[in-house]
């Protein structure tokens, strides 16, 4: 297995079958889109790669708030499901957790939602803490993944 850091668009576009796994909504022509918009914007992916296939992904944000300052912001935390509990995740947020330090993020966080239990805690496991709630207030369900 092998991490790799994508921080190019062409780069990326290797991830639209792992992703699309996870939202079948996402069309190609979507996921180009999105990018177009994400990546001037600190987006970044770390991927493992396992015989030219990319099994597991997370994808990430440097930025900062008033609340906490610098921050990275986890993203898409995707493993195949073929390869899960492999350890892939761990070791990309290992990955992530010294991109962070290095950057002088003053944390690291993520959301997951509430039904994704399994999760949660693997998360906690990894050192996070649950302190607060993400609200959402839809206004195209459609668009939704």
């Amino acid at each position: 297995m092998e991490l790799k850091e994508f921080t190019t668009k062409e780069e990326m576009l290797q991830s639209y079958d792992l992703l699309h796994e996870f939202y079948p909504s996402l069309s190609m022509e979507d996921y180009t889109n999105e990018l177009d918009m994400m990546i001037p914007n600190n987006y970044g992916q770390v991927v493992m790669i396992e015989d030219g296939e990319i099994i597991g992904l997370t994808a990430y944000w440097i930025g900062s708030k008033l609340w906490c300052g610098k921050y990275l912001e986890c993203d898409n935390v995707v493993v195949s499901k073929n390869h899960r509990r492999k350890g892939i995740a761990n070791k990309i947020f290992q990955y992530l957790d010294k991109k962070a330090r290095e950057a002088n993020c003053n944390m690291m966080a993520l959301d997951s939602y509430r039904h994704n239990t399994a999760a949660h805690g693997f998360f906690e496991s990894e050192g996070f803490d649950p302190r607060g709630y993400h609200f959402i207030k839809v206004y195209n369900e459609d668009k939704l993944r």
